[in-house]
């Protein structure tokens, strides 16, 4: 079996390979997959991703959010607790910084954080994912430990009130990915052309 940090670095390979032209058209046609493939009716709270090495670029759906008046959150690196995120409100009028992976990030600011328990979805970002619903980060296990609660009432009952989707390139399936203990999977992960739902 093909190990982690090689098919981290295989995936990405791939992703970096889109064009421009691609990955805008893959952007908007994420965009349009969204919007019909979810509920957001009732939906007032999103957190979301910046793109970054190659990633879905998220901007026309964060464009959709804010015109549909759903808040959408990013996420930030916890300062004080190491390997943690916060989620801050992101707003057209948000100042945003790099943070230590060069990441554009909301400046910090109490007053903008939401806890997880108020977010209804998170979208989260990920290299790759098998068919059980697998997902493989970057390996800092930032989403791992954010979802951690969630995946335990999850698997209490299966009723929960936040919904984590991935959301990754077509050609980030893969087979099959070596999960460890600490790994989250996703009930559901969505592509441009395709829409996933796993049984975890």
């Amino acid at each position: 079996m093909r190990n982690r940090n090689f098919i981290r670095q295989e995936i990405r390979n791939k992703r970096g390979q889109l064009t421009a032209d691609k990955q805008q058209e893959q952007a908007d046609l994420l965009c349009q997959k969204l919007i019909t493939q979810i509920e957001f009716k009732h939906v007032k709270r999103v957190a979301i991703y910046l793109a970054n090495d190659g990633e879905l670029n998220t901007q026309p759906f964060i464009n959709w959010c804010w015109e549909n008046e759903i808040s959408v959150y990013l996420p930030v690196i916890h300062p004080f607790s190491n390997g943690n995120l916060l989620f801050l409100k992101h707003t057209k009028n948000s100042t945003l910084i790099k943070n230590k992976y060069g990441i554009l990030e909301p400046q910090l600011d109490v007053r903008n954080i939401i806890t997880v328990d108020n977010i209804e979805i998170i979208f989260t970002p990920l290299v790759a994912f098998d068919k059980r619903g697998n997902r493989l980060g970057m390996g800092g296990g930032f989403y791992d430990r954010t979802l951690a609660t969630w995946y335990i009432q999850y698997q209490q009952n299966k009723q929960t009130k936040l919904l984590p989707i991935g959301l990754a390139h077509d050609c980030q399936k893969v087979e099959k990915i070596p999960a460890e203990s600490w790994d989250i999977p996703l009930p559901i992960i969505i592509t441009p052309t395709s829409r996933y739902n796993f049984d975890i």
